[in-house]
Formats: structure tokens, C-alpha cells, sequence
């Protein structure tokens, strides 16, 4: 069923899901920075990671608004307050409103779209919410990690990276301070959870 798209809800579909990932974006910044009061720097990092994929999405859904520049559109919509005092809870509520992400809210956005044939904005959908996925289960473990005190330990050989110089530690915890650069355990990140680990070279 072709719909005129000024006419469209997925012309209001995109407009939530950009004021969702710019809200989304912001919290996990406001995030970030507890995570750095707290001196969990790698989690901070990770925060910060997700808030510019965050963005990247806002981006995306913004660029398929462009035929409406110039216009307001209206839109009602309700958004997450997350204000929890532990790590641990910021990333909970975090994976959950991902899990919203992925399992309601995009697919749900992407079936109207591809209903009223913009198929663009469909995929778009569809595809970001299979990120929003990978965020939900990245944020669900890593809390539950702080939760069983397994971040920076753990009862196997494990291996942790110094995300400020590069050192690997082997062993079933973090060094309290990196023996390479004498930074903090709060800048060791499990290996597992490393972007750039150069294996396989």
C-alpha cells in the first residue's frame, strides 16, 4: 500500500526512533561519566562506544528524513529516566531498553514501513535493530559480571588488556596497576570484550 510519505507514520516512526537514539546516546555519555567518577574506565570506554553507534543510528534515521527539511513533525513518544547509582544497574536498565529496541520498537517500525512501502526505511530498521541486539547482550553481560565480581577476576585463567598501553595479563585477575604504564585496574578491560585484539597475524 503506497502511502504519501509526508502523509506516513514511518515519517513519524523515524522521527522517535532519532529522538530515542539521541536520548539514548546522551544517557550512556551521562553514563559514561559516573563510570569515570567511579574509575571504571574501560566501562566508561564502552559506554562511549555504544553512545556514538548511537549516534551513527540517530544519523541514519535523520538522512531519511531529508524530504521533510524544513518541516516540524510531531510525534509523541515516551522515553527512559535512568538514573540508578550503581554500574551495575545503569547497564541493566541499558540492556533492557536495548532489548525494547530489538525486539518491539524496530521491528515493529520496520513492518509499518515496509507495509507503506519505504522499504529504505524498513531495512534501516530492521538492521539496527539487530545492533540494539548485540548492545542488549554486550550490556547484560557486563553486568553481570560487576554483579558476580567477575570483571576484573574470575576462578579460570583468564586474560585482561590495558586499554592504555596494550598490556595482556594472563592470570584469574587483573594487576591492581598495570605493570608496563602504572595505570589503574580500572583501565584493564577483559580480553574477550577487546575491539582490536590482532590475532590471527
Amino acid at each position: 500500500m503506497a502511502v504519501n510519505f509526508s502523509e506516513s507514520k514511518t515519517k513519524e516512526n523515524l522521527m522517535r526512533a532519532f529522538a530515542g537514539e539521541s536520548q539514548a546516546r546522551n544517557r550512556y555519555t551521562i553514563a559514561a561519566d559516573k563510570a569515570r567518577e567511579m574509575k571504571m574506565y574501560t566501562i566508561a570506554d564502552i559506554f562511549l562506544y555504544t553512545a556514538d553507534q548511537e549516534r551513527a543510528h540517530a544519523e541514519r534515521y535523520y538522512e531519511l528524513l531529508k524530504d521533510l527539511s524544513g518541516e516540524t513533525i510531531f510525534i509523541d513518544g515516551g522515553y527512559p529516566v535512568d538514573q540508578q547509582t550503581t554500574l551495575a544497574e545503569l547497564l541493566r536498565a541499558a540492556e533492557h531498553n536495548e532489548k525494547e529496541e530489538y525486539e518491539d520498537v524496530y521491528q515493529e517500525f520496520g513492518d509499518v514501513a515496509k507495509e507503506e512501502g519505504f522499504l529504505e526505511a524498513a531495512s534501516a530498521f530492521y538492521q539496527i535493530a539487530e545492533i540494539e541486539h548485540i548492545h542488549q547482550v554486550r550490556f547484560g553481560e557486563i553486568a553481570g559480571m560487576l554483579e558476580t565480581n567477575q570483571y576484573f577476576a574470575c576462578e579460570n585463567e583468564s586474560k585482561w588488556i590495558c586499554t592504555n598501553c596494550g598490556y595482556i595479563h594472563e592470570g584469574k585477575q587483573a594487576p591492581a596497576v598495570c605493570p608496563v604504564c602504572r595505570h589503574a585496574q580500572g583501565y584493564f578491560l577483559p580480553y574477550a570484550y577487546a575491539a582490536y585484539k590482532g590475532e590471527g597475524r
